[in-house]
């Protein structure tokens, strides 16, 4: 069975990464004029205080994930895939709000490598006719099959059936796509594929297409994956950047009870071909 995702974790990258922690772990000392010696330096917490900043930098800035989003949603207006879009502003619970060219509101839900908590913290607007999570993961040593396949089963499906949330579908795609970091296998065989956007050189994104309503195990145990011409800003990003309808995921959910024990089901097929599926599993709520 394959994965969630086309593309896979880069082993040979997550070993160099490796490799360069334990020469930061055990060289650390002789960078910088902090005046200690390599005891006193280990000791004092310099090198763990650095370590956590920089990675604190890393996650709380969404400077250049915005930047990149604004690219690719200014280049779909300029082509005349959407009329327009707007940032939706920090008081509200999703990220950006665009007009299609039928006029209808797609709004879109950013979010990261999707295997963290933050993933399940989301809120379908009421004026919004269409609702998406774009996962933009900007590390490469991270791995996109077990990530999407964490943030689809564990913690989306969950969200929608036990609070009645409904997503349309999910985006999988970001600047490191396409990279020495992540290769994509789109572009393996069809290299002249690959998109120049300002300074990003993307391959065409990865589509999930989710039920048009939200699994419930008495009365709509398993409705089927829209199709892509169904949902507007999926279509259109899908149009705009090169991608194949053969490329496009379906997303199956199914709902049961087991007793009093609400549970989900998922598969994934992209072209009718079977990627990856689950059994029923448990919906645990504190």
């Amino acid at each position: 069975m394959a994965g969630a995702t086309p593309c896979g974790e880069n082993t040979a990258l997550k070993a160099r990464v490796a490799a360069l922690a334990e020469v930061l772990k055990t060289e650390a000392h002789t960078l910088g004029d902090h005046g200690l010696d390599d005891q006193e330096f280990y000791n004092s917490g310099l090198f763990r205080g650095a370590i956590e900043q920089i990675r604190g930098e890393f996650v709380a800035s969404m400077t250049p994930k915005r930047e990149y989003v604004s690219h690719v949603l200014n280049h779909m207006v300029d082509e005349g895939f959407i009329q327009d879009w707007l940032s939706a502003g920090a008081a509200n619970r999703h990220d950006y709000s665009v007009t299609l060219n039928d006029g209808r509101t797609a709004a879109i839900e950013l979010k990261g490598c999707l295997d963290g908590n933050n993933t399940n913290i989301f809120t379908r607007p009421p004026h919004a006719d269409e609702f998406i999570i774009w996962s933009v993961c900007t590390n490469p040593s991270a791995d996109p099959a077990k990530n999407v396949w964490s943030g689809i089963h564990t913690r989306l499906s969950a969200e929608m059936i036990d609070r009645d949330q409904r997503i349309d579908g999910l985006v999988v795609w970001d600047y490191v796509c396409g990279t020495v970091g992540r290769p994509c296998p789109k572009l393996v065989a069809a290299p002249d594929r690959l998109i120049e956007l300002g300074p990003y050189r993307l391959p065409p994104p990865c589509v999930y297409m989710f039920p048009s309503s939200v699994p419930a195990p008495r009365n709509n145990a398993a409705p089927h994956p829209q199709r892509i011409g169904n949902v507007g800003i999926l279509d259109a990003m899908h149009r705009c950047f090169g991608g194949r309808d053969e490329e496009v995921h379906s997303v199956f959910f199914e709902a049961r009870y087991d007793g009093a024990d609400l549970q989900r089901k998922t598969r994934i097929e992209r072209n009718g071909a079977l990627m990856r599926e689950s059994g029923f599993t448990s919906i645990k709520r504190d």
